[in-house]
């Protein structure tokens, strides 16, 4: 069995080495064959396995047709159901992927068993198709066969052959192969010489397309036909022969530019010197071609100067160049129709000076600060489409004369530009540039008065790409526009030389700029309209060719810090690296917890604050700077809110303090104000007994007018009272025999016989008994027979006048509350009756009046019985 094992393996390994022949015999027990081994791509294929009784893997085995199946690199070649015949075939059946389902018959001599498979469309470029049994699993590899598919060569394209001149000399072919075959493919150069009976054969290793022809092979000056032949399995192709002389498609070495000087008296000339390399110095005649640039140019001249049959080490002249300029010059050559060699290396030269011709455009500027005889100008200039330096420009004047002459030379200057002062009459100035050979035609420049005449409207600046710009605007219909001026100049350098203009005629409004313009840098770019006497204001607008993100964000700075506010500014960022027009800056900051805001700043301020934060809590920011190509973070900083602000303590104790003074403040306006009703409240206007004047009086001056008690019916007490005047109206003042008295005691009208016997006092109406007692309250004594609170209504009393002056507890004699005239305060339910002190009556009474008893003065009572004791 292990025989059996070996063998089989023996047969796999053979099967995939010995993949050119049709049939592989493994051993004596299995065999593997196809109708070819190579076929056209998309070809059918037929295989077949046989399988002999005596295979150890079939021997004594229960089989079956079905226990044979084929593989196609790896991939089962699936084989569809069928039924045996009474022959012992299996009919055939297409399936899905294209191939013919397995074709199973027995060997005729029924001693062993044969399968075969048919694939209609062979289309792997190579494959193994293998046989094997189902005896275990896995199958087991009984025989395989390797096919491969392809298709026949096509005739070589493009031959081309390159003569290589430097030793050791060859004729070096190459072609194209065309269409890939996927087999082998042989490939062979054959060469003829036409002038010699010579042929040569050249068999090259598979898959190289090129050969090197020795020198032995070939004659410089001879034509050789040459071609290639490609054969492989499936057939052969010849490529279309060529003809050629080896000289002709030979390529020089680059040639040697030697020197190169000015013609004499030859301007816009230049006399080259060449040579070849030694190993070609032998080549006498050469087709030669020169190519220049200026000293300040990059590019070279697009359009190379041939020079045909040039014989050889003769100079050349190359003509029409600019005068005065300096010319960097290479060469190349060829033989007639043959390759350019590459070029030489660079030399040299400056053609011959002259006066530099043409005229130069320029533009002024009139400072706005001029004084009282004189301007300021500022002019700028650069050379016209027609304007020839013819040398190297030494030196360009500024002249008011049109000969630049020393005596009126403004200035003189190798810039572009010139800053001078003219007087106010002057109308125009002469620019001019002189080299070594001569000066230039003047220039005559306009000089316009400072004026304020309309600008254009509407400018815009748009990209046209990475450097140039499209600048816009809205022409003015006037017949006294005459062009306009486009300005620009870079923001984030200040030399006026860097400072361009370019005229535009009146006609147009739009221009392209591409002089000096850079990407992601920013440019100032002004539009001036010209007028016939003037030049009006201009129109400035800030543009980019192109944007990008800022390269640098601005660093957040606290500046102020409360409870609940945060106070943040930054520095602008420097024009060089904004990279773009700044649109927005934008704060996020968020909390501990993550809430996240985000506050967007105004550009001009570059401030922000940050509102409605927490006491004591941290929070976490970063700025985000935008411009119209993107946007750039910042680094993060943290800020922390304070418990309780300087200025939130400053106002609460402010607050409390003008609130408190306020109180104190209204609280002492309202005690003055009600000064006089408090004072009655806490202390009211008593007389005062021990200061009064009745202590002083005497017997006779007190019982003057009393009766005598003998005289009285009984003896009895006897009751005085005084009425005290609190008020004295100073209205009653009255015209009596040419003089003004102020009498309250005189209105007899309405006191009875009271006013009777006080105005019979001689202080009545005495201007200096008013004036003395000023500060008292005279006083009427009234004689009662009884106490007041007995007597019956109907008792008449007495009244005296008495001379008794009793002075107030306080100086201040205005008493609102007391009665505006002499009369007591109503008791005993008698309001709105007068109540006066007279003589009481029997009869009562009268008018309504009621008489006041002793009871109603008990200090007057009081007193008046001590003086009645003194006398007894």
């Amino acid at each position: 069995m292990a025989s059996a094992w070996i063998t089989m393996f023996a047969t796999l390994l053979l099967a995939f080495v010995n993949g050119t022949k049709d049939e592989v015999h493994t051993s004596p027990s299995v065999r593997v064959h196809t109708s070819t081994p190579v076929v056209a791509l998309g070809s059918p294929v037929t295989a077949s396995c046989i399988i002999r009784d005596d295979c150890p893997l079939i021997k004594g085995a229960v089989w079956h047709l079905n226990h044979i199946v084929w593989h196609l690199n790896q991939r089962l070649i699936p084989s569809s159901p069928a039924a045996a015949n009474e022959s012992g075939r299996t009919s055939a059946a297409a399936n899905e992927s294209g191939w013919i389902s397995t074709v199973l018959y027995s060997v005729a001599n029924q001693s062993g068993w044969n399968s075969t498979v048919f694939i209609p469309s062979f289309t792997d470029t190579k494959g193994y198709l293998t046989c094997c049994v189902l005896h275990t699993f896995p199958c087991q590899i009984v025989g395989a066969v390797e096919i491969r598919a392809g298709f026949p060569p096509t005739a070589p394209q493009n031959l081309s052959c390159l003569t290589n001149l430097t030793k050791p000399e060859t004729l070096s072919c190459q072609w194209d192969p065309g269409q890939d075959t996927h087999l082998p493919t042989q490939y062979t150069l054959y060469t003829e010489i036409r002038d010699l009976p010579e042929s040569n054969t050249y068999v090259l290793p598979p898959g190289v397309h090129h050969y090197k022809i020795p020198r032995t092979g070939f004659v410089l000056f001879s034509e050789i036909e040459i071609y290639v032949k490609a054969v492989n399995a499936l057939g052969q192709a010849t490529s279309t022969p060529l003809l050629l002389e080896p000289m002709e498609s030979a390529k020089f070495d680059p040639p040697k530019v030697l020197k190169v000087q000015a013609e004499p008296n030859r301007y816009g000339c230049l006399r080259l010197s060449w040579g070849l390399s030694e190993q070609q110095a032998w080549v006498t005649t050469v087709t030669l071609e020169v190519r220049l640039k200026t000293a300040n140019s990059k590019q070279w001249s697009e359009e190379p100067v041939p020079v045909q049959r040039l014989m050889r080490q003769r100079p050349m002249e190359v003509c029409r160049l600019l005068h005065g300029t300096e010319y960097h010059i290479q060469i190349r050559v060829r033989y007639q129709q043959s390759p350019w060699s590459e070029w030489s290396n660079s030399n040299t030269a400056v053609t011959l000076e002259r006066a530099p011709t043409g005229r130069l455009n320029s533009w002024m500027k009139v400072s706005r600060e001029q004084r009282h005889k004189s301007i300021s100008l500022h002019l700028f200039w650069k050379p016209s489409k027609q304007f020839r330096a013819n040398g190297k420009i030494l030196s360009y004047v500024v002249s008011r004369q049109r000969q630049p002459l020393k005596k009126g030379q403004l200035c003189i200057t190798l810039d572009s530009h010139c800053v001078f002062q003219l007087p106010r009459g002057a109308r125009k100035v002469f620019l001019s540039a002189g080299n070594a050979a001569g000066t230039s035609s003047p220039t005559e420049v306009e000089v316009f008065q400072h004026r304020a005449l309309a600008a254009v409207s509407d400018v815009n600046v748009l990209p046209h790409d990475e450097r140039s710009l499209l600048v816009q605007w809205t022409s003015i219909h006037s017949s006294s526009v005459t062009g306009y001026v486009v300005v620009w100049r870079p923001l984030w350098k200040m030399d006026p030389s860097l400072i361009l203009f370019d005229h535009i005629d009146r006609n147009q409004s739009s221009t392209l700029i591409s002089e000096s313009i850079e990407p992601y840098n920013p440019y100032e770019i002004s539009v001036y309209p010209k007028y016939k006497d003037g030049i009006g204001l201009p129109q400035t607008v800030e543009a980019y060719s192109r944007q990008k993100a800022p390269s640098a964000a601005p660093e957040l700075r606290v500046r102020e810090i409360l409870h609940s506010r945060i106070e943040l500014t930054w520095e602008e960022i420097p024009l060089c690296q904004r990279n773009g027009i700044v649109q927005s800056y934008q704060i996020f900051y968020w909390d501990e917890q993550g809430n996240t805001k985000v506050v967007t700043a105004e550009l001009e301020k570059r401030r922000v604050v940050l509102r409605e934060l927490d006491r004591s809590s941290s929070y976490k920011a970063f700025i985000m700077v935008s411009t119209g190509g993107g946007s750039l973070n910042g680094s993060e900083v943290t800020l922390k809110t304070e418990p309780m602000d300087d200025l939130a303590i400053i106002l609460i104790v402010i607050s409390s303090g003008v609130g408190l003074s306020l109180i104190i403040i209204i609280s002492v306006l309202v005690c003055f104000s009600t000064h006089e009703r408090l004072k009655m409240c806490f202390w009211p206007k008593i007389p005062d007994p021990a200061n009064s004047s009745i202590k002083r009086w005497n017997t006779l001056d007190s019982m003057q007018d009393t009766p005598p008690v003998e005289d009285m019916q009984e003896s009895s007490l006897v009751y005085l009272s005084n009425l005290s005047l609190l008020d004295l109206p100073k209205k009653g003042l009255e015209k009596r025999g040419g003089e003004i008295t102020d009498d309250p005691w005189c209105r007899c009208s309405d006191t009875s016989d009271l006013g009777e016997s006080i105005c019979g006092s001689p202080h009545a109406l005495s201007p200096s008994y008013i004036g003395s007692h000023q500060h008292s309250v005279p006083y009427a004594t009234v004689v009662f027979d009884s106490p007041y609170s007995i007597q019956p209504p109907s008792q008449s009393h007495a009244y005296l006048r008495s001379e008794s002056t009793q002075p107030l507890l306080e100086e201040d004699l205005e008493e609102p509350s007391s009665p505006k005239e002499y009369q007591n305060v109503p008791v005993h339910g008698t309001s709105g009756e007068q109540v006066s002190f007279r003589e009481c009556l029997n009869d009562g009474p009268e008018r309504g009046e009621l008489c006041i008893l002793w009871d109603d003065f008990p200090l007057l009572r009081a007193l008046a019985m001590n003086d009645v004791r003194s006398q007894t």
